[in-house]
């Protein structure tokens, strides 16, 4: 991947882009390598495909306001976390690499973390769900759309899910209504008012 594509790529609004290609776990860590010093782009390996994604400001802003807000009501709730972002979660043995936007430990630290958070604000390539399956992530939600889409982990498959199995009291339309809301004081009012219902 030459320097010109790399610049290309981190210039843009959020985009994602699949190399053409098989590779290898050896040649991903090479491709890993080469974009290392790339600002803002992110790339995930799922059984030899590589995609690469830049973070733009709707994203990151997003991500941000969903996770202010979880952790607001986790807090609130007196419910332990342990908060660990985009952490990347790779193995070669599961053919798998990537970086969830937000992610949380519900409790105590465990192999994995319970909770991951994905912004789609273009749709992605790769599934979405089998990259979190090998690493037998809890609950996968899904920002895309201006809704959260939320999967639980059961018999080793996901399934859509209306109600949060790890953080069963959440309202997640309340969630939802409030990561829209114009200004984040407004939004942290709202919720508050509406958690302590």
């Amino acid at each position: 991947m030459t320097p010109q594509i790399i610049d290309k790529l981190t210039t843009l609004p959020e985009q994602r882009f699949l190399l053409p290609g098989y590779y290898s776990w050896e040649e991903f860590e090479k491709i890993e390598a080469l974009t290392a010093d790339a600002p803002g782009l992110r790339i995930t390996f799922l059984d030899g495909c590589v995609e690469f994604m830049t973070l733009g400001e709707e994203h990151e802003m997003l991500k941000t306001i969903i996770g202010f807000l979880l952790e607001f009501y986790l807090c609130e709730m007196g419910i332990n976390f342990i908060p660990v972002g985009s952490a990347t979660r790779r193995a070669k043995e599961k053919s798998a690499s990537f970086e969830p936007d937000e992610s949380y430990y519900i409790g105590e630290k465990k192999e994995h973390p319970d909770l991951a958070i994905e912004v789609n604000i273009t749709s992605g390539s790769l599934d979405k769900l089998e990259k979190y399956k090998r690493f037998k992530i809890t609950e996968v939600w899904f920002w895309e759309n201006n809704q959260l889409f939320l999967y639980g982990l059961n018999n080793d498959n996901y399934e859509q899910i209306t109600q949060s199995n790890l953080l069963p009291g959440l309202d997640i339309n309340l969630l939802v209504r409030c990561v829209l809301m114009p200004s984040i004081i407004e939004a942290r009012t709202e919720f508050i008012k509406g958690i302590r219902q």
